[in-house]
């Protein structure tokens, strides 16, 4: 295999979900990416990554939010709610680079990982909390996250009161709103 042959053979087998972007665009992905949010590398290949957002105003706030850190850094790093394609909403770890730091979304190299909860740095709220808050933002019931984590749907209903409270969401819209929020640091 010529050195060309193994660079691609590498980008495509790895077990790292990378992808390369041009203008927020996607140029390749590789096997582990596409998998990661449920697609197959064909149907990803020329999409805008806003495909797998959760909402079109989470693509442009963390866009604008990533493209004033690169002008003063060649590397970028967050983590934020993404969306397979299955509708399910999950938390995802982001890094990455830039290839041309004179216009950094030109030609731009990142890796994904899906992350279990984020640490919370905007709100107190506890692991318990923060993993129950994912259940909520996609649209399991107390009693549905209860049996998936294998606790008391009354539990549930305690943490989730208590993210009503922490969060002052008036309803369950709101709450699942403010939960975003508090997530993308507002």
């Amino acid at each position: 295999m010529t050195e060309t042959q193994l660079e691609e053979l590498a980008f495509r087998e790895s077990p790292s979900p990378l992808i390369m972007t041009e203008h927020r665009r996607i140029l390749r992905c590789n096997k582990a990416f596409a998998s990661l949010f449920g697609y197959s590398v064909e149907a990803l290949t020329g999409e805008l990554i806003l495909k797998l957002y959760p909402c079109s105003a989470d693509y442009y706030e963390i866009g604008e939010r990533c493209l004033n850190a690169l002008r003063h850094n060649t590397a970028y790093e967050d983590e934020r709610f993404m969306q397979h394609r299955s509708k399910e909403i999950f938390w995802a770890r982001a890094r990455g680079v830039t290839l041309t730091p004179q216009d950094p979304f030109s030609l731009m190299i990142w890796n994904f990982d899906r992350i279990q909860h984020r640490p919370s740095k905007t709100a107190s709220l506890t692991p318990r909390e923060q993993e129950i808050a994912g259940f909520i933002v996609n649209g399991l019931t107390c009693k549905e996250t209860a049996a998936e984590l294998g606790i008391s749907h009354r539990t549930v209903e305690v943490h989730r009161g208590r993210l009503m409270r922490k969060l002052n969401a008036k309803n369950t819209a709101e709450l699942v709103s403010r939960i975003i929020l508090v997530t993308n640091g507002e």
